[in-house]
């Protein structure tokens, strides 16, 4: 308590000895006008504003950008593609296109080994029991039902990596 008067009686004194500006002591009203916020009430009740009740408001005025048309022009690296990116050469797209279809086949593999592993475990809806299923039915459906949609999600991941291939240049 000792502390907080002394606190408080130093703020006091830093305000009147004109440290601090009077309109960070204390802020007049503010009147919100749509998006608009003023301190001018004149302004405000000629405008039909709501005054803001509570709370402090804090504006940050940003700098306007330049219209499209203005002429302001963007500094380009170099010609530009239709689709609004750099043009790149026609041989290092060939590499790009092999690159992505080496990936997709590396990863259409791997999708089809988890679909046969998992296909397998799932033995067309009548997997093996577990030990610790035996006792607890619930617990073997609940398997059955994760196995289910996993082989589900492993046939949309292979579904969709071939469509991928597909899309490529030059697919076979």
């Amino acid at each position: 308590m000792k502390y907080r008067r002394s606190w408080m009686a130093l703020g006091g004194l830093v305000a009147m000895a004109g440290l601090i500006p009077p309109a960070v002591m204390a802020q007049d009203q503010i009147f919100r006008c749509g998006n608009e916020y003023t301190n001018n009430v004149s302004d405000a009740k000629a405008r039909g504003c709501k005054q803001v009740a509570g709370g402090n408001v804090t504006v940050v005025q940003t700098t306007k950008q330049a219209p499209a048309g203005s002429g302001a022009k963007v500094a380009s690296a170099g010609p530009v593609a239709s689709s609004g990116g750099p043009r790149v050469e026609a041989s290092e797209q060939r590499a790009r296109d092999s690159d992505a279809r080496a990936i997709l086949e590396s990863e259409l593999k791997r999708a089809e080994a988890r679909l046969a592993e998992l296909g397998k475990e799932y033995n067309n809806g009548m997997p093996d029991k577990r030990g610790d299923e035996s006792r607890n039915y619930q617990k073997y459906l609940d398997r059955v039902a994760e196995l289910k949609a996993s082989l589900a999600r492993a046939e949309s991941d292979v579904a969709g990596i071939k469509r991928e291939l597909s899309r490529l240049p030059g697919a076979r």
